[in-house]
């Protein structure tokens, strides 16, 4: 299944138990799309959530509302049903808010272009904590659960470790020569992962031995840009530089790649490092940053309370 953005995709994100897949696009607009096996997919909404682009979307609270986090330093929750706002932070960092991440029923994370990690309790509706973690943009961010640690990788080539237990960055990788622009977790039992890249190709590769077993997708030689399973893993979404959002059925593209089985932390990876579209005003490009160019943002100051209504 393949659907026209019309612009440019930032982040998708599956809804945790429905058919719904969200995309934020380079305009600031949150897209909602609702999808069947057999039909083509239906946009359930649109809204125009920031006033720079869209960089971060995830679903939270069950998937009743959307998060999403922008250059223009806001982060907004959207409600699913209706589209309404439900509360905004315009002043979330100091900086373009570049991911998000759920960590609890009840706290999210999120990162800017400077590399500061902030954690968001819902309950208490303020920000709950803090790390200082990197020197560049935040390009991913992951949590082990069991553990309570936040693992966060970086524009400065560096994988940080962030122990929300003790509230510190509790270790730090050596530097890398190379921007780290994507960090997933993996079972020991599991020895394929899916990748997409800078080719438009998404292949099937293995882990012992470390070899593309086949690919599986493409996006017509357009970098891919992210990758996501939906809630019951029967599809793999990707988005690319060619502005289309690609719904693929795994037990399809998978036939004849061997055992076809997937667990629930299948490792879906985009390993894309080429240079990205600029956001609207190019004299706030971000240094350094090929995978989310665009501008810094204001200062912070603003409310504590964004999950007053959440």
């Amino acid at each position: 299944m393949e659907i026209s953005l019309g612009k440019l995709a930032f982040d998708i994100d599956f809804h945790p138990s429905d058919n719904l897949v969200a995309a934020g696009l380079i305009t600031g607009d949150l897209h909602l799309y609702r999808y069947t096996p057999d039909s083509t997919p239906v946009r359930m909404l649109e809204v125009h959530a920031h006033t720079e682009s869209c960089r971060a979307a995830r679903f939270i609270n069950g998937g009743r509302a959307i998060l999403t986090g922008s250059p223009d330093c806001s982060i907004l929750a959207t409600d699913v049903e209706t589209g309404s706002t439900i509360a905004r932070l315009d002043d979330a960092h100091e900086a373009a808010v570049n991911r998000l991440i759920n960590l609890t029923e009840s706290t999210v994370a999120s990162g800017d272009d400077e590399g500061c990690i902030k954690v968001w309790d819902t309950r208490e509706r303020s920000c709950c904590n803090s790390f200082n973690a990197h020197e560049d943009y935040i390009s991913d961010m992951t949590f082990v659960s069991d553990a309570m640690k936040l693992l966060a990788t970086s524009g400065d080539g560096t994988l940080s470790v962030c122990n929300l237990r003790r509230n510190k960055v509790q270790a730090q990788s050596e530097f890398s020569e190379d921007e780290l622009l994507s960090v997933v977790l993996m079972k020991l039992d599991e020895d394929r992962i899916i990748t997409g890249s800078e080719n438009g190709i998404i292949n099937l590769v293995g882990i012992l031995p470390n070899r593309v077993i086949q690919p599986i997708a493409e996006h017509s030689e357009y970098p891919v840009e992210c990758l996501a399973f939906s809630h019951d893993k029967k599809f793999l979404g990707s988005i690319a530089h060619d502005q289309m959002l690609k719904l693929w059925d795994l037990d399809n593209i998978l036939q004849g790649s061997g055992n076809t089985q997937r667990t629930e932390a299948g490792g879906a990876v985009d390993s894309d490092d080429d240079e990205m579209d600029l956001d609207d005003d190019p004299s706030k490009i971000n240094k350094g940053n090929k995978r989310k160019n665009a501008n810094n943002g204001n200062a912070l100051g603003g409310s504590n309370n964004f999950f007053a209504d959440l």
